[in-house]
């Protein structure tokens, strides 16, 4: 499927492009070795104890990373609460009342603090953290790489806009994260974060009132469920994403190929589409899918970071200094 670009689109890719490119040389995954040796010690125990409580919150928090950097760059921004200089995005409509996980944030930067003083940014323990609820939860690991800073200022007017939605068709998805550096087969890699987790029926009422791409079994089925965990189908229900909400795996693409996704964003990655013959590849090959996705997680990483003398060390996530 061919996508037309202008001019002026053409040259603020290369643009962020050029700017993500010198900004990541800076990070490193040895970044904190002198000055925090014991920094992902502990902010891996740390999530073994937050996932060991609620399997879930690891999808949260790696939805939190997402919507972190997709926007505005892995910056921490939406960690900030509103100040009478800025709105914060956590009040954008992709994050309200959706994004969760802040406390646990806070709570991993709090004793990370107790160990090093002032050394460690918000937007890195947001990157490891992540990374390390994946692999707890069965998921691939990666090297993250490290040294962001965190920003002065909330950006919830890019939040609105850039953040994908639940209802996107293909052509959307792709050109949304075309804009960032992603390719069609990164897309189709980071959507199996969906093989884990929780969303409110809100999100997908649309599926289950008539969108012909679902199986009407299953649409029929949600429509149960989230009537009956809301006690009357009211929109904070929730459902899982996948046959294995706690598991991090393939099946989301097996879900896929049955017409069994929460989203229509999801389904139109299998829809008689360019994205079908690699769905099919994830579906049945797990170890794919997982190098994938860890790739494509680091290039996440990677977007348009603070560093060097830009922004600040937070000392506590939800304001700055």
């Amino acid at each position: 499927m061919a996508t037309t670009f202008s001019s002026t689109t053409l040259l603020a890719l290369a643009l962020f492009t050029l700017l993500t490119s010198a900004a990541h040389s800076t990070l490193s995954p040895s970044f904190y070795n002198a000055s925090c040796p014991k920094l992902q010690t502990v902010v891996r125990a740390a999530m073994v104890d937050v996932v060991r409580k609620e399997p879930r919150m690891a999808a949260s928090i790696l939805r939190l990373f997402f919507h972190d950097c997709f926007p505005n760059g892995c910056d921490g921004s939406i960690l900030l609460d509103e100040t009478p200089k800025f709105l914060s995005e956590k009040n954008a409509a992709p994050n309200f009342n959706s994004v969760r996980g802040f406390d646990v944030i806070d709570a991993i930067k709090s004793k990370v603090e107790k160990v090093c003083r002032a050394t460690v940014s918000c937007a890195d323990i947001v990157a490891l953290a992540t990374r390390d609820g994946v692999n707890l939860l069965g998921g691939p690991s990666w090297t993250v790489e490290l040294g962001r800073r965190d920003s002065l200022t909330a950006n919830m007017k890019a939040a609105n806009e850039f953040l994908p939605g639940p209802s996107s068709d293909l052509a959307q998805l792709l050109n949304t994260f075309n804009r960032r550096g992603f390719t069609a087969r990164d897309v189709t890699a980071l959507s199996g974060a969906h093989t884990i987790g929780h969303a409110h029926c809100g999100f997908f009422a649309d599926r289950m009132m008539g969108d012909t791409s679902i199986d009407s079994a299953f649409a029929s089925l949600l429509q149960q469920n989230c009537s009956l965990s809301a006690g009357g189908g009211a929109a904070e229900a929730l459902a899982p994403l996948d046959r294995t909400p706690e598991r991090f795996d393939n099946a989301y693409y097996r879900d896929l190929i049955a017409h069994r996704v929460l989203f229509h964003s999801d389904q139109e990655l299998f829809n008689n589409g360019p994205q079908d013959s690699l769905v099919r590849q994830y579906s049945a090959d797990g170890t794919l899918f997982a190098a994938d996705f860890a790739a494509a997680m680091v290039k996440m990483g990677r977007l348009n970071p603070l560093t060097g003398t830009s922004g600040q060390i937070r000392l506590h996530c939800s304001r700055v200094n």
